[in-house]
Protein backbone atom coordinates (compact mmCIF):
# COMPACT_ATOMS: atom_id res chain seq x y z
CA UNK A 1 0.00 0.00 0.00
CA UNK A 2 1.23 3.42 -0.90
CA UNK A 3 4.27 2.60 -3.03
CA UNK A 4 6.93 4.97 -3.15
CA UNK A 5 5.09 7.00 -0.33
CA UNK A 6 6.42 5.26 3.11
CA UNK A 7 10.08 5.24 2.03
CA UNK A 8 11.65 7.50 4.56
CA UNK A 9 12.44 7.06 8.02
CA UNK A 10 13.79 10.22 10.68
CA UNK A 11 15.37 9.33 13.73
CA UNK A 12 13.85 12.42 14.83
CA UNK A 13 15.23 14.20 18.24
CA UNK A 14 13.91 17.85 18.36
CA UNK A 15 11.35 20.22 20.16
CA UNK A 16 8.09 20.67 18.33
CA UNK A 17 5.77 23.71 19.36
CA UNK A 18 2.13 22.89 20.20
CA UNK A 19 -0.16 26.02 20.14
CA UNK A 20 -3.63 25.00 21.46
CA UNK A 21 -6.60 27.44 22.89
CA UNK A 22 -6.32 28.77 26.75
CA UNK A 23 -7.58 31.58 28.36
CA UNK A 24 -4.60 34.10 29.91
CA UNK A 25 -6.64 34.90 32.69
CA UNK A 26 -8.22 31.75 34.56
CA UNK A 27 -11.46 31.82 35.02
CA UNK A 28 -14.42 29.76 37.24
CA UNK A 29 -16.25 28.28 34.55
CA UNK A 30 -19.42 27.45 36.86
CA UNK A 31 -19.61 30.79 38.83
CA UNK A 32 -23.10 31.48 37.01
CA UNK A 33 -24.43 27.99 37.73
CA UNK A 34 -25.42 28.76 41.77
CA UNK A 35 -25.29 31.72 44.77
CA UNK A 36 -22.77 29.88 46.51
CA UNK A 37 -19.88 27.79 47.18
CA UNK A 38 -21.53 24.27 47.73
CA UNK A 39 -22.97 24.73 43.73
CA UNK A 40 -19.99 25.46 42.54
CA UNK A 41 -18.64 22.54 44.10
CA UNK A 42 -20.98 20.52 42.78
CA UNK A 43 -20.81 21.49 39.49
CA UNK A 44 -16.93 20.66 39.52
CA UNK A 45 -17.74 16.96 41.09
CA UNK A 46 -20.03 16.23 37.93
CA UNK A 47 -17.54 17.62 35.68
CA UNK A 48 -14.86 15.44 37.54
CA UNK A 49 -16.66 12.25 37.66
CA UNK A 50 -17.14 11.96 33.81
CA UNK A 51 -13.58 13.69 32.65
CA UNK A 52 -11.06 11.27 31.47
CA UNK A 53 -8.00 12.17 33.72
CA UNK A 54 -4.17 12.47 32.72
CA UNK A 55 -1.51 13.07 33.90
CA UNK A 56 -0.10 14.77 31.16
CA UNK A 57 -2.67 16.42 29.38
CA UNK A 58 -0.23 18.97 26.64
CA UNK A 59 0.81 15.34 25.65
CA UNK A 60 -2.04 13.14 26.06
CA UNK A 61 -5.40 14.99 25.60
CA UNK A 62 -5.41 14.60 21.85
CA UNK A 63 -5.40 10.73 22.64
CA UNK A 64 -8.22 10.87 24.54
CA UNK A 65 -10.80 12.54 21.97
CA UNK A 66 -11.55 8.83 21.25
CA UNK A 67 -12.52 7.83 24.45
CA UNK A 68 -14.71 10.79 25.20
CA UNK A 69 -16.37 10.54 21.41
CA UNK A 70 -16.88 6.90 21.93
CA UNK A 71 -19.58 7.56 24.85
CA UNK A 72 -21.53 9.81 21.92
CA UNK A 73 -23.99 9.48 19.55
CA UNK A 74 -22.66 9.66 15.75
CA UNK A 75 -19.20 12.38 15.73
CA UNK A 76 -17.42 11.12 12.54
CA UNK A 77 -16.62 14.81 12.24
CA UNK A 78 -15.79 16.38 15.33
CA UNK A 79 -12.39 15.36 15.89
CA UNK A 80 -11.56 14.93 12.23
CA UNK A 81 -8.20 15.99 11.40
CA UNK A 82 -5.64 15.92 8.28
CA UNK A 83 -4.35 12.35 9.37
CA UNK A 84 -7.34 11.24 11.41
CA UNK A 85 -11.09 10.99 10.91
CA UNK A 86 -11.40 11.49 14.39
CA UNK A 87 -13.20 7.56 15.59
CA UNK A 88 -10.08 5.28 15.09
CA UNK A 89 -7.30 6.76 16.50
CA UNK A 90 -6.35 10.70 17.92
CA UNK A 91 -3.42 12.56 16.93
CA UNK A 92 -1.07 14.71 18.43
CA UNK A 93 0.53 17.69 16.41
CA UNK A 94 3.21 20.15 16.69
CA UNK A 95 5.44 22.23 14.38
CA UNK A 96 8.84 22.76 13.72
CA UNK A 97 8.75 26.26 13.85
CA UNK A 98 5.89 28.76 15.97
CA UNK A 99 5.37 30.92 12.68
CA UNK A 100 3.90 27.36 11.13
CA UNK A 101 1.57 26.75 14.15
CA UNK A 102 0.35 30.53 14.20
CA UNK A 103 -0.93 30.11 10.48
CA UNK A 104 -2.41 26.71 11.16
CA UNK A 105 -4.27 27.91 13.72
CA UNK A 106 -5.16 31.22 12.69
CA UNK A 107 -6.84 28.94 9.27
CA UNK A 108 -8.82 26.78 11.58
CA UNK A 109 -10.14 29.37 13.97
CA UNK A 110 -10.67 31.69 11.06
CA UNK A 111 -13.37 28.57 9.65
CA UNK A 112 -14.63 28.21 13.22
CA UNK A 113 -15.25 32.09 13.31
CA UNK A 114 -16.64 32.40 9.90
CA UNK A 115 -19.26 29.73 10.84
CA UNK A 116 -20.49 30.57 14.12
CA UNK A 117 -20.24 34.72 13.70
CA UNK A 118 -20.17 35.17 10.02
CA UNK A 119 -22.30 38.55 9.72
CA UNK A 120 -20.74 40.08 12.91
CA UNK A 121 -19.13 43.51 13.38
CA UNK A 122 -17.22 43.25 16.02
CA UNK A 123 -13.61 41.98 17.39
CA UNK A 124 -13.51 38.59 18.41
CA UNK A 125 -10.68 38.10 20.98
CA UNK A 126 -8.97 34.10 21.48
CA UNK A 127 -6.15 33.41 23.60
CA UNK A 128 -3.43 30.67 22.72
CA UNK A 129 -0.86 28.76 24.53
CA UNK A 130 1.90 27.98 22.91
CA UNK A 131 4.16 25.28 24.42
CA UNK A 132 7.65 23.21 23.55
CA UNK A 133 7.43 19.33 23.80
CA UNK A 134 9.89 16.83 23.53
CA UNK A 135 9.49 14.68 20.59
CA UNK A 136 12.36 11.33 20.54
CA UNK A 137 12.11 8.75 18.08
CA UNK A 138 11.46 7.02 14.72
CA UNK A 139 9.59 9.46 12.30
CA UNK A 140 8.10 8.60 8.66
CA UNK A 141 9.36 11.37 6.30
CA UNK A 142 7.00 12.75 4.21
CA UNK A 143 8.35 16.09 3.92
CA UNK A 144 9.45 16.32 -0.11
CA UNK A 145 6.91 13.66 -1.09
CA UNK A 146 4.12 16.54 -1.65
CA UNK A 147 5.63 16.84 -5.40
CA UNK A 148 4.35 13.27 -6.23
CA UNK A 149 1.51 12.76 -3.90
CA UNK A 150 0.12 16.43 -4.49
CA UNK A 151 -3.11 15.10 -1.91
CA UNK A 152 -0.58 14.91 1.21
CA UNK A 153 -1.42 18.97 1.42
CA UNK A 154 -4.38 19.20 -0.35
CA UNK A 155 -5.88 22.56 2.12
CA UNK A 156 -9.66 20.72 1.95
CA UNK A 157 -9.56 17.43 1.31
CA UNK A 158 -8.10 15.25 3.84
CA UNK A 159 -9.59 11.61 2.34
CA UNK A 160 -6.20 10.64 1.09
CA UNK A 161 -4.09 11.73 4.71
CA UNK A 162 -6.53 9.95 6.73
CA UNK A 163 -5.86 6.74 4.35
CA UNK A 164 -2.25 7.21 5.39
CA UNK A 165 -2.71 7.48 9.01
CA UNK A 166 -4.69 4.92 9.35
CA UNK A 167 -2.34 2.72 7.78
CA UNK A 168 0.85 3.89 9.94
CA UNK A 169 -1.08 3.35 12.99
CA UNK A 170 -2.29 -0.08 12.07
CA UNK A 171 1.41 -0.61 11.26
CA UNK A 172 2.60 0.76 14.97
CA UNK A 173 4.57 3.70 13.97
CA UNK A 174 5.07 6.27 15.52
CA UNK A 175 4.68 9.45 13.61
CA UNK A 176 5.48 11.51 10.75
CA UNK A 177 6.68 14.76 9.42
CA UNK A 178 4.98 16.39 6.67
CA UNK A 179 4.99 19.86 4.75
CA UNK A 180 2.31 22.21 6.10
CA UNK A 181 -0.58 22.53 3.71
CA UNK A 182 -0.69 26.28 4.76
CA UNK A 183 2.46 27.19 4.20
CA UNK A 184 5.93 26.41 4.10
CA UNK A 185 6.61 25.19 7.42
CA UNK A 186 6.62 21.64 8.54
CA UNK A 187 4.87 19.84 11.03
CA UNK A 188 4.98 16.41 12.92
CA UNK A 189 1.56 14.25 13.38
CA UNK A 190 2.45 11.71 16.12
CA UNK A 191 0.20 8.60 16.67
CA UNK A 192 2.45 7.28 19.76
CA UNK A 193 2.49 9.34 22.78
CA UNK A 194 5.86 7.39 24.10
CA UNK A 195 7.86 9.78 21.87
CA UNK A 196 6.79 12.84 23.58
CA UNK A 197 7.91 14.25 26.51
CA UNK A 198 8.95 16.92 28.56
CA UNK A 199 6.16 19.50 28.17
CA UNK A 200 6.78 23.11 29.20
CA UNK A 201 5.44 26.78 27.97
CA UNK A 202 6.77 29.05 25.87
CA UNK A 203 4.37 32.13 24.85
CA UNK A 204 0.49 32.68 25.43
CA UNK A 205 -0.83 34.71 21.81
CA UNK A 206 -3.80 35.96 21.13
CA UNK A 207 -5.88 36.65 18.05
CA UNK A 208 -8.21 39.00 17.22
CA UNK A 209 -10.62 39.51 13.77
CA UNK A 210 -13.74 41.47 12.85
CA UNK A 211 -15.54 39.00 10.05
CA UNK A 212 -16.68 42.05 8.70
CA UNK A 213 -13.58 44.06 8.35
CA UNK A 214 -12.05 41.52 6.08
CA UNK A 215 -10.23 38.59 6.45
CA UNK A 216 -6.99 39.29 8.25
CA UNK A 217 -5.98 38.37 11.56
CA UNK A 218 -4.19 40.13 14.39
CA UNK A 219 -1.56 38.18 16.68
CA UNK A 220 -0.25 39.49 19.53
CA UNK A 221 1.60 38.03 22.21
CA UNK A 222 2.58 40.95 24.36
CA UNK A 223 -1.18 42.27 24.86
CA UNK A 224 -1.39 45.77 22.99
CA UNK A 225 2.09 44.98 20.91
CA UNK A 226 1.26 42.74 17.06
CA UNK A 227 3.27 40.15 16.45
CA UNK A 228 1.59 39.09 13.19
CA UNK A 229 -0.90 40.22 10.65
CA UNK A 230 -2.21 37.02 8.58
Amino acid sequence: MFPNLLTDITDYSSDLFRNIKTARVSIDCYDDLGDSEFDTGVAVHAEMVGHEHTHAALITRPFDYGTAIAYSFDSSSWQATRFSDGRQHGVWYGSEKMETTIVETVYHWKRFVRDAYDDLNEEIVADRRVVLVRCQGLLVDLVGKEVDFPALVDPDDYGFTQQVGSYLVSNNQAGLRVLSARCEGVNAAIFNQDVLSNPRDYCYLTYIWNPAEGDQIRVERELGSVLATI
